[in-house]
């Protein structure tokens, strides 16, 4: 819609809602076309629009029934092949303004989309609309964007999103916690310290761990910055502490030299490469040229065996870099992943980076990394039993 997805909520909507909140039907239509000319003075929504948000299949059209009449209405935009809803517009009858019926509306919206597979709601509002502004964020919607001359008189919409679906597992489920990457190169040496600690408790969980797994298992260069963490670095790692682990790889080519030019930096990783090769071999983990399916990291899970994983960031981040996740959880919609780069700039938390469900078939895309869609995951399995096994931490190689 053309128009503020809800500029007549207001933030004082709270009290008991006075109707019942159902789907919308035809008989409805008059109804809704009179709340819509009473409440909006530009970018209405015409009979025409209404009737055929009722016969779409795909939106969800709720009203707010009062005893003689309607009280309110939420339409909500769904796409068959995406997990993301879109609140495409709310009002409230100016009368019934004050009683909680936004509230009410939003919670239903919600719980209509959540089960048509959902799992994040975004709308847009116009940013001198302070009431609804304050209610949408009371019940968790946060700011990511902002879209200039949205609306008719070329005010600016602000741009909220809220992520309404969560992994709900069972009590046998393996609980994996969560640990934010420190530094911006770190991203496999957290996921790593994620997926120890999961299996066993007593293995540390702190920065000082993090930096050492880090100077184990870098690579030493990256296209820019400090070196990333490859698989095999990764897996010596964990191997050391006794924890058991194999390497899931689509080929043997040199992880990361795509983006290098520079010759010398190329043989010096191809060199170190090599050598986290041969480590592996001797140290006996395997090394599967096979990559690994969805169904496979489920059934791993169900072993209490974690998957480290090689994404591309860019279908989470739109920046084109290699980057590691850990599959916490699976079940039949989605994989739900912990990424451990909180970007509090762009006002993440915790609550956005963990368990953060990603359909099944466009996590399959998104763990492949670079040109040559090189794919790697590490499974890691609880620590073995047998003797000479290494201590919950390590020392660093000299």
């Amino acid at each position: 819609m053309q128009g503020d997805a809800s500029h007549t909520a207001t933030a004082a909507d709270t009290a008991p809602a006075p109707a019942v909140v159902r789907e919308g039907t035809l008989d409805d239509l008059d109804e809704l076309v009179r709340l819509e000319d009473e409440s909006f003075d530009s970018d209405r929504l015409s009979r025409r629009s209404f009737r055929r948000f009722l016969q779409n299949d795909t939106d969800d059209l709720l009203v707010a029934a009062g005893p003689s009449r309607l009280l309110g209405y939420i339409l909500l935009l769904t796409h068959r092949g995406t997990r993301l809803a879109r609140l495409y517009s709310i009002c409230v009858d100016r009368a019934a303004r004050g009683q909680g019926i936004a509230e009410a509306l939003m919670a239903a919206g919600e719980d209509a989309v959540r089960s048509a597979g959902c799992a994040h709601l975004r709308l847009e509002v116009r940013r001198d609309n302070e009431p609804a502004i304050a209610l949408y964020r009371k019940l968790g919607y946060r700011l990511f964007g902002t879209i200039p001359n949205y609306y008719e008189d070329d005010q600016e919409a602000l741009r909220f999103e809220k992520r309404i679906r969560y992994y709900s597992g069972a009590r046998s489920d393996l609980f994996v916690p969560y640990y934010n990457q420190t530094t911006p190169f770190t991203c496999g040496p957290a996921c790593l310290l994620m997926a120890m600690h999961a299996l066993d408790p007593v293995s540390p969980l702190e920065q000082r761990e993090e930096l050492r797994l880090w100077r184990e298992a870098t690579t030493i260069f990256m296209t820019s910055g400090h070196g990333g963490c490859g698989p095999r670095g990764l897996a010596l790692a964990a191997h050391r502490r006794g924890f058991d682990v194999t390497i899931h790889l689509n080929d043997d080519r040199v992880l990361f030299i795509d983006g290098l030019r520079d010759d010398a930096k190329r043989q010096v990783l191809t060199v170190v490469h090599e050598d986290y090769h041969e480590q592996a071999l001797a140290a006996g983990i395997p090394i599967v040229f096979q990559p690994l399916g969805v169904e496979q990291m489920q059934q791993g899970l169900a072993r209490h065996v974690v998957p480290v994983v090689l994404i591309s960031s860019y279908r989470l981040t739109r920046e084109k870099a290699p980057h590691w996740v850990v599959v916490a959880a699976i079940d039949r919609d989605f994989v739900y992943i912990h990424d451990p780069d909180i970007k509090p700039e762009r006002g993440e938390t915790e609550t956005d980076k963990t368990f953060v469900p990603i359909d099944r078939a466009a996590f399959t895309r998104m763990a492949r990394f670079g040109q040559s869609s090189m794919r790697a995951t590490l499974l890691i399995g609880p620590r073995r039993r047998r003797r000479g096994a290494r201590p919950a931490s390590a020392p660093a190689p000299a």
